[in-house]
């Protein structure tokens, strides 16, 4: 039976979940994710967990932050004044995306607000958590 290996493109029904069962995504419904392993088109630790794989098995496996979405770091909590924020209704959890002197943006959530400021957190929302994939290889493009 053929394995996934590196530069293979490949097909995988998946289930996300947080480690206390939280679903956070998942494929069931929709056509299986597509991606080539070594592009770094998706998370490391879900990369690498489809190496070695051949079509039709399934598994589970438990990615660590530092294989997923990285530790959560404080330096990207940050606070600006109200006056700096587009106009309109504005709520905890809201994502908005930010632009920078240089040209880049960066998505980032609001986390707390008041009358004088905002909260904003540009971690990725599931930084410094562990994830939990159900995996399922549907198929390997050569």
């Amino acid at each position: 039976m053929t394995q996934a290996k590196q530069g293979d493109t490949v097909h995988v029904h998946y289930k996300g979940s947080l480690e206390d069962g939280t679903l956070f995504d998942s494929s069931e419904g929709n056509d299986p994710i597509s991606f080539t392993i070594g592009a770094g088109e998706v998370i490391t630790g879900f990369e690498k967990a489809i190496v070695g794989m051949s079509e039709g098995d399934s598994k589970t496996e438990r990615i660590v932050p530092g294989r997923g979405y990285g530790d959560r770091r404080e330096e990207l909590v940050f606070s600006v004044g109200r006056d700096q924020m587009p106009e309109g209704e504005m709520e905890v959890g809201d994502m908005l995306s930010v632009g920078f002197p240089d040209g880049r943006t960066a998505s980032v959530r609001i986390a707390e607000l008041d009358d004088e400021s905002v909260t904003l957190d540009a971690n990725h929302p599931l930084a410094g958590k562990t994830l939990v994939f159900e995996l399922e290889l549907v198929s390997i493009d050569r």
